[in-house]
């Protein structure tokens, strides 16, 4: 950026500075460098850019009003809950204002007769558990990141969790939004009943990551605690037999409340984190919970031991308390800051396959390993097929991130070639827009911005994020005809921060 280009900036930053400051807390309305910094990312840190202003307003009016004066003056706007997110979606914009909902943390109501819950965008995934708690009720999408990601950013997403394969993902669970438009202009979408006549804008908006509206208020379902819970883990010589297993359970007709996959890497480095009593010298260890009735977990228990044993696990062990069961779960919960230990840099991906392509892709991800050189840690839903794996490198060492990144890209394009997707519940956001024209042809992704359009007629929300333009997709496909050996996807993007 030029020196005139960034003058220009600081000055525009505070003439709409003292606006906001009008109507909002000024300790709320940032403009330096310092206080702005943290804001500079999400979750993947990767991909960076300093905003020109942070903005924390504390009630819908206030939202109201810093979206009316950007809309006017053709600002950007870039919505932010946690910050916990992993496509670079919250990323800033440089000329663009970050609207924080972090003070958007209420819990407005619980209704243990209509199963529901009304909250703000700001309250985090565990908090409306909690909450429902004493009524026997809990909110079933229930992402690793739960314990401080927010239920606006869930929705944004269209997160899941370990428990999504029985429970469903956000879409699944949520009864209706309060949306703010590009303008201002309140809307409600959804109702207090299972159904609405119409077109399904709910869905519609869940998982737009934030280029649609603003979401300011949102009402989930909530279900009852199931009565018995228990996990069987099983440990297995090889990753294969361990996909194959997964199938293998939905054919004999069992939905698991969780069914979830670790590979060698994340074992290990999970026990020594977590200490959860996982068979480090297993290849592979899969993590199934049965819920329900005393009558049906046990029926069913046994059964998933059997087929496990069939399948040759080479351990079999079954939680016989609350306590050991939440301490299984908690080695996967921490799979990922477990990994940190054992690799200074891990880059995660999201995609999703069909379960009966796992094996498959599984291989192919060795195979792809050993020739880039770099070691991958699985950690998944194998329910779904939502896979996560973890490629540890070191960002210090020249052109490994690049490498890094460029091995993500090929995990993607191998879910497309198998009938999956580029992501399962961290979205697209910047990471994965390059593989988009790689899922949908350009007359699909023309439909998007017709979409986008309605609702956001001058794309100043959160722009350059989620579907590219024809424009895009055109040089994405010039540069993958021409690109150089190892030069990664993120390096064509200026949002790049320095790891020096």
């Amino acid at each position: 950026m030029s020196q005139a280009e960034t003058t220009g900036i600081k000055r525009n930053r505070q003439a709409l500075a003292e606006r906001f400051r009008a109507f909002i807390d000024p300790e709320y309305v940032i403009s330096d460098d310092e206080t702005l910094k943290p804001y500079e990312c999400d979750g993947l840190s990767v991909y960076c850019e300093m905003p020109m202003l942070v903005v924390l307003p504390e009630t819908v009016e206030q939202v109201q009003k810093v979206l009316q004066i950007c809309h006017a003056e053709g600002v950007p706007v870039v919505a932010r809950g946690a910050g916990t997110g992993l496509c670079a979606g919250a990323m800033p914009h440089p000329e663009g204002v970050v609207l924080s909902l972090a003070k958007f943390n209420r819990i407005l109501e619980i209704d243990p007769l209509a199963r529901a819950a009304r909250v703000q965008p700001g309250v985090r995934n565990l908090a409306i558990s909690e909450a429902a708690n004493a009524h026997g009720l809990y909110y079933g999408p229930d992402p690793s990141s739960q314990i401080a990601c927010t239920i606006g950013g869930n929705v944004a997403e269209n997160s899941g969790g370990v428990h999504c394969l029985k429970y469903g993902l956000t879409v699944h669970n949520l009864l209706g939004v309060e949306l703010l438009t590009v303008e201002g202009e309140r809307l409600s979408i959804g109702s207090e009943g299972l159904d609405n006549c119409g077109a399904d804008l709910l869905a519609l908006l869940t998982g737009s990551e934030g280029l649609l509206g603003i979401v300011t208020e949102i009402r989930v379902k909530l279900l009852p605690t199931p009565e018995v819970a228990q996990v069987v883990m099983a440990g297995f010589d090889s990753v294969q037999t361990a996909g194959d297993a997964v199938g293998s359970i939905i054919a004999e007709g069992i939905i698991p409340g969780g069914l979830e996959m670790m590979d060698s890497h994340a074992i290990v480095a999970a026990e020594a984190y977590a200490k959860a009593g996982y068979p480090v010298d297993a290849q592979a260890l899969l993590l199934c919970e049965v819920d329900g009735t005393e009558e049906e977990v046990h029926e069913h228990i046994d059964a998933v031991e059997a087929l496990f044993r069939r399948l040759g696990a080479t351990s079999v062990r079954t939680s016989h308390s609350e306590e050991e069961r939440a301490r299984l779960w908690k080695g996967r919960k921490s799979a990922f800051p477990a990994v940190g230990r054992i690799s200074p840099d891990y880059y995660c991906m999201d995609g999703t396959i069909p379960r009966s392509q796992l094996a498959h892709v599984l291989t192919e991800m060795d195979r792809m390993s050993q020739a880039y050189g770099l070691r991958v840690a699985n950690v998944f839903h194998a329910g779904d097929g939502n896979l996560h794996p973890l490629i540890l490198f070191d960002a210090n060492r020249p052109g490994e991130l690049e490498r890094t990144e460029e091995f993500g890209a090929k995990i993607l394009e191998l879910c497309v070639e198998v009938g999956g997707c580029i992501t399962g519940e961290h979205g697209v956001g910047v990471e994965k827009i390059r593989q988009m024209p790689k899922q949908f042809n350009e007359q699909e992704l023309a439909q998007f911005h017709r979409i986008k359009a309605v609702f956001d007629p001058d794309a100043t929300l959160n722009p350059g994020k989620g579907v590219p333009t024809l424009r895009q997709c055109q040089e994405y496909r010039s540069l993958d005809m021409n690109i150089e050996p190892n030069a990664g996807a993120a390096a064509q993007h200026n949002g790049r921060c320095s790891h020096e």
